[in-house]
């Protein structure tokens, strides 16, 4: 396999970010990398055109680590409360769902948090203390307590 060196002018997952030069196949930089717009021949002028774009690509994902650790640490002693009629056993008619324990963390910490990010062991349905992880950046996450009362009996009148 004949390698080449190629400069990114895209991010691209598991290769590089903007602005790197890296070593890839020379099929793959001829035939996908370089047709596509997502590669260059590194020549001195070309990398020191994507050093700026490389510079404002670091300083975001600096940003973007920044913020998920404040994330982390508004989320850190958390308890999410949700309550759900049950059955005798302490089973619920209906699971908490991702999508609910994602908007019940956003709404605590003001920021959006995609439901793809909870990660669950189990289905949550039943009653008691439950412990769900938040992927928030890359390696920061967070585990926050979800907990689950069962719903007050309506009186009948």
């Amino acid at each position: 396999m004949i390698i080449a060196k190629v400069l990114l002018t895209k991010t691209i997952d598991k290769l590089g970010h903007v602005g790197e030069v890296v070593n890839v196949a020379e099929g793959y930089a001829r035939n996908y990398l370089f047709p596509r717009g997502f590669a260059m021949e590194p020549t001195d002028h070309s990398v020191s055109r994507f050093a700026k774009e490389k510079a404002i690509h670091d300083a975001e994902l600096l940003k973007r680590e920044e913020k998920a650790r404040a994330l982390r640490d508004k989320l850190v002693d958390q308890t999410l409360v949700f309550v759900r009629k049950a059955h005798g056993d302490q089973r619920l008619y209906g699971s908490v769902r991702a999508e609910e324990i994602a908007a019940q963390a956003a709404s605590l910490c003001g920021e959006a948090i995609e439901s793809s990010r909870i990660h669950m062991s189990a289905a949550i349905d039943t009653l008691g203390p439950h412990t769900v992880t938040i992927a928030l950046y890359k390696d920061i996450s967070v585990e926050v307590r979800v907990r689950v009362d069962e719903e007050a009996p309506q009186k009948e009148e």
